[in-house]
């Protein structure tokens, strides 16, 4: 198994160090390229600034090609920034965005960069830390959606077959669970 992680800006290098991790850790493969996207068996989108992410993924093609393995069954999970891009919809943006899960999400949900935090909460009955950096919610889910986790009464982790969105950073902690759940899928 090969596993991709969009490195064309954000925190990729933090999820490929938590793969490395794993208890069986996975061939990983940074990806810029749709060549590169070929290659792989499943994909993070990491977190970062999801506006610059857009435009860049438009402009070289790459988001068609996420769009179309994603449709080819490919598990993908977006983190943070990542969340935002696999959503439907973004409140109050037009932003480009790969439009393969049925959420509405809300940018920057619990404050600016200045009110970041970490805590602890339960993700798909396992309590996890969680790092929450600008983080987006859920506002609304279609009917193929399920909820994974919530903290503060948000929806911060949802699921749709095998796309999984996460609106906080589990790769900026010691803790690899949530990778190796992803591996599984």
């Amino acid at each position: 198994m090969v596993v991709g992680v969009l490195a064309i800006q954000g925190d990729f290098e933090k999820h490929l160090s938590s793969l490395s991790r794993c208890s069986q850790p996975p061939e990983t493969l940074e990806v810029r390229t749709e060549a590169e996207l070929a290659r792989i068996d499943r994909l993070i989108i990491p977190g970062g600034e999801s506006t610059t992410v857009g435009l860049l993924l438009e402009r070289y093609g790459l988001g068609p090609a996420i769009q179309q393995r994603a449709e080819g069954g490919m598990p993908i999970w977006g983190t943070c920034m990542g969340m935002i891009m696999l959503a439907a919809e973004v409140e109050g943006s037009s932003q480009y965005r790969l439009g393969l899960m049925d959420v509405t999400v809300r940018r920057n949900a619990f404050g600016a960069q200045v009110h970041s935090f970490e805590d602890t909460f339960a993700f798909d009955g396992q309590e996890v830390t969680g790092v929450f950096i600008r983080a987006p919610i859920v506002t609304s889910m279609g009917p193929g959606v399920s909820e994974l986790a919530r903290y503060s009464d948000q929806i911060v982790a949802v699921r749709q077959g095998n796309r999984v969105g996460t609106s906080f950073h589990p790769e900026l902690t010691d803790d690899v669970r949530l990778h190796e759940w992803f591996l599984k899928i």
